[in-house]
């Protein structure tokens, strides 16, 4: 992957249904060149989808926050199991280094984040958190 496919898939990650002439002319490039480039990245596996945001996807859950957690012992996957049937928790991922696992959680307000952020500190084995809202996403 070369430098003008790291810019033509950040010109796609901000609007995946640009039309390839406007992508074409906001990287100086055919629009033949455009459309092979896509269908080669698509080929080899770079390019696997692309989709939609909806408003939504963030309006029903405007506050979001990233909890990061500690877990004693070996019941990270436990826990996990646990995060995913709590209906604020949208994604729960492994990790390395200082924390064990993440969770990403999505509230309608700071008082419900605070109410799952509270159950989520009380699970068995959840040792130390923190926690960072999402205050705005740009792609």
């Amino acid at each position: 992957m070369d430098d003008t496919d790291r810019k033509l898939i950040a010109a796609l990650r901000r609007d995946s249904r640009a039309p390839l002439s406007s992508l074409a002319a906001d990287l100086n490039l055919s629009r033949t060149t455009v459309r092979n480039r896509i269908e080669r990245l698509q080929a080899r596996g770079e390019i696997l989808g692309f989709t939609v945001q909806l408003k939504s996807d963030i309006a029903h859950a405007p506050v979001r926050g990233l909890m990061m957690l500690g877990i004693e012992g070996r019941g990270a996957e436990k826990i996990r199991h646990q995060l995913t049937g709590i209906s604020a928790v949208q994604a729960v991922h492994s990790t390395n280094g200082k924390w064990d696992l993440i969770a990403e959680i999505g509230t309608e307000t700071l008082e419900a984040l605070d109410t799952v952020l509270f159950d989520i500190r009380r699970i068995n084995g959840v040792m130390h958190s923190e926690t960072n809202l999402l205050l705005a996403t740009r792609t």
